[in-house]
């Protein structure tokens, strides 16, 4: 179970005179790992999926990370990728639970596209396959034009012609305009 260091040192603070020094012992015996600086982790199995959001946020798993999982690239990602708002910078995160990066999003479209899925009965936020496509587009330099961008989707991600073609073009059609880049602009037309 997820716990912030306050709410640990809260409950240790009812049975011992120095809840910090418990603190530090029972992270030396393994009964609890700390994930980042005031976040601790209970379980050492947990999945970093539902670490993810816990870690910085707001934020969902997007990028690279979601289009494997949703298999729109071939390749797998060990990098837990999550699209972030209003933080105006990039962060990286090494745990012992994976390595996690956050980018921004627009403030408009951060809402639209994600889904509450579940691993092992424990809930996280990720992108749709559509959304998670717009934001790794979002990240991306500008692309020259449709040719360019069927170079970048089709040899550079590798994407499937035949999975491209199944994407929800109508919602990418919705929210590609509140992303405000030209490559969300000349996705939004290859339907």
């Amino acid at each position: 179970m997820i716990r912030s260091a306050s709410e640990i040192l809260s409950t240790l603070s009812q049975k011992y005179r120095q809840p910090q020094m418990k603190l530090q012992q029972m992270t030396r015996r393994g009964e609890i790992m700390q994930v980042i600086r005031g976040l601790y982790e209970t379980e050492s199995d947990t999945p970093g999926e539902v670490l993810a959001g816990a870690i910085y946020g707001p934020s969902y798993l997007s990028f690279d990370y979601a289009l494997s999982r949703h298999g729109l690239i071939p390749e797998g990602v060990r990098l837990f990728t999550s699209a972030s708002f209003k933080k105006n910078k990039a962060k990286f995160y090494k745990t012992p639970f994976g390595e996690f990066s956050y980018s921004d999003v627009p403030a408009d479209v951060f809402p639209h596209g994600v889904n509450i899925e579940n691993v092992e009965s424990r809930p996280y936020a990720m992108a749709t396959c559509e959304k998670a496509l717009c934001d790794r587009l979002y990240k991306e330099h500008p692309i020259a034009g449709k040719r360019a961008m069927e170079t970048f989707l089709f040899e550079n991600l590798r994407i499937e012609i035949e999975d491209f073609r199944n994407l929800d073009f109508d919602f990418i059609q919705k929210i590609a305009p509140l992303y405000k880049r030209k490559n969300l602009y000349i996705l939004s037309k290859m339907r």
